[in-house]
């Protein structure tokens, strides 16, 4: 399954995404290449505290996450290798992968035989997975480790997991772009909203799954990513409850959502897979049925393919889609 990224909650866990219902998704701008590629021999520290000296900014790199994927790829660096190219096509739209682009195996145990059979300048991928196959790669190639996510900030984490990125593979330039369009674009939806009377309104952001005859939810709390750009829009998110330290998610249930009762928000989940655990999984529950952004018609399906953990083009796309229901 595609959404088995956070062990934290459970093993089998899927990674579903935030959504909104009904919507078509508007296809996604073509990744910034302006400018060309910076030159020479370059030095970045990346999220280990580990210096990584290159001869010449990384040309052919490959990517073990989606975040850093779209932010190869937005940056105009195509990755020569992708783990779960297939998966990234369903989840990720802000940031397409060219036909050519190899399979080097799951996010969750990439094959390093097919890594380093690409002769790739450089690898990145996330702290997540770990020292053993950092270990095993860096025996062939650079590796430069991501943080990933960080509740404490993970807007600043993402602007420097990304500036980190662009400064392995000579971008520096069109890093500073994507930052810039995305300012701009959290300025203006900011501005929308609070024109539009909705600054201080409530939001929930959720995924779920369903295994047998049990729906298990996991929030997406204050620090999460897709809760930040709320924020940062005015918004306030309503959910309050126990979540992790790194991605700012944790775990209820249908009964736990009780909470939410009472307050007017809206409530936002993606099933880019096709498995819409809250229109099927809960249809027939009392519980979820009395809930008043269900009674109220505020249960937003996202556009499949918005990546709920990517960098400032998926964010982008999330701001769009917030903007469009506060201010509608």
């Amino acid at each position: 399954m595609l959404r088995t990224r956070f062990t934290l909650l459970v093993a089998a866990a899927t990674a579903l995404l935030i959504a909104g219902c009904g919507t078509t998704e508007t296809p996604a701008a073509a990744p910034s290449t302006a400018g060309p590629a910076a030159t020479g021999p370059v030095t970045v520290t990346d999220s280990r505290g580990k210096a990584i000296t290159l001869k010449n900014p990384a040309t052919k790199v490959v990517g073990l996450e989606w975040g850093e994927v779209e932010m190869l790829v937005g940056l105009g660096v195509m990755p020569v290798g992708v783990a779960d190219p297939k998966g990234y096509a369903t989840w990720v739209t802000a940031a397409p992968l060219d036909p050519g682009v190899k399979d080097v195996g799951t996010r969750g145990e990439p094959s390093v035989d097919a890594v380093v059979a690409l002769q790739p300048d450089l690898v990145v991928m996330e702290a997540e997975r770990g020292a053993a196959i950092v270990t095993q790669l860096e025996k062939y190639v650079p590796v430069l480790v991501t943080k990933g996510s960080d509740a404490t900030d993970n807007l600043g984490r993402m602007r420097s997991d990304l500036t980190m990125i662009a400064t392995a593979t000579g971008r520096t330039a069109q890093a500073e772009k994507l930052l810039a369009d995305f300012d701009a674009a959290l300025a203006d939806g900011r501005k929308k909203i609070a024109d539009a009377g909705a600054a201080g309104r409530q939001f929930a952001f959720a995924d779920g799954w369903k295994e047998g005859s049990t729906v298990s939810i996991r929030m997406f709390g204050q620090g999460a990513l897709v809760s930040q750009l709320g924020i940062q829009l005015g918004l306030k998110n309503a959910w309050t409850g126990k979540t992790d330290e790194m991605w700012g998610l944790g775990q209820t249930d249908v009964e736990g959502l009780s909470v939410l009762k009472g307050q007017d928000l809206h409530f936002f989940y993606n099933a880019s897979d096709g498995q819409d655990v809250f229109a099927d999984g809960l249809a027939g529950n009392a519980i979820w049925r009395s809930l008043p952004f269900v009674q109220q018609k505020k249960l937003h399906r996202m556009p499949d393919g918005i990546w709920t953990f990517g960098g400032p083009l998926s964010a982008k796309q999330y701001v769009d889609q917030l903007v469009a229901v506060y201010t509608a």
